[in-house]
């Protein structure tokens, strides 16, 4: 093998990091995630379906939930996700303007407001645990089912996170090539958009 071939094998980038998406390829991805997401809309409605049927037929023992618990704890929460959505939209437009730092910096914000808005949720369930809502109980039931599944989209996002940053500072990512970012963020904000339509649903009204 000459001299050249060994060079160029040694400083031979891997493909994903050379590789621009076509268009046909980005449209391809975006309406795969569409679909995805509209399944995950369909199982979040029937949740919430379930939850609202519970809401007008024992108004009652919700309205007393809702003495006992208060809104404060979910409302700084809610604050936060909204929050992680921003600087989910900076970071797309730090990679469209070619900032990979500037990307690195924003998407490890998301994932940091991300992980918070799980810990105070656990934090939340802790204190609904002591005034003895749980699976066991009809009102339990109801409401952990969507919020504990949210929950979990929300854990999948902070590590699909933390692989976008990954990426990023491997200077993967850059103005023609930002495809898996926009992906993410289309995620992360159908996840921020249901936090919206539960917090409304089920600790506002």
């Amino acid at each position: 093998m000459s001299e050249m071939s060994i060079e160029h094998t040694h400083t031979a980038p891997h493909a994903d990091e050379v590789h621009i998406p076509s268009k046909e390829q980005i449209e391809n991805s975006k309406f795969a995630t569409w679909l995805y997401l509209a399944s995950e809309v369909v199982i979040f409605g029937s949740l919430m379906a379930v939850y609202a049927v519970f809401r007008l037929n024992h108004p009652e023992v919700v309205r007393e939930i809702h003495d006992e618990v208060g809104i404060l704890l979910v409302s700084l929460n809610t604050f936060l996700l909204l929050a992680s959505s921003w600087a989910m939209v900076m970071g797309l437009r730090s990679i469209k303007q070619n900032d990979q730092q500037g990307l690195v910096r924003w998407i490890g914000l998301t994932a940091l407001l991300g992980t918070v808005f799980v810990l105070l949720q656990y934090v939340e369930y802790n204190e609904l645990g002591h005034l003895g809502i749980s699976l066991g109980n009809e009102f339990g039931m109801r409401f952990y089912a969507p919020t504990a599944f949210h929950g979990a989209h929300v854990i999948v996002g902070v590590l699909w996170a933390l692989r976008v940053i990954s990426r990023g500072r491997r200077g993967i990512y850059n103005a023609r090539n930002y495809l898996a970012v926009e992906i993410f963020g289309l995620y992360w904000h159908f996840v921020d958009v249901v936090w919206i339509i539960l917090f409304t649903l089920i600790y506002l009204i």
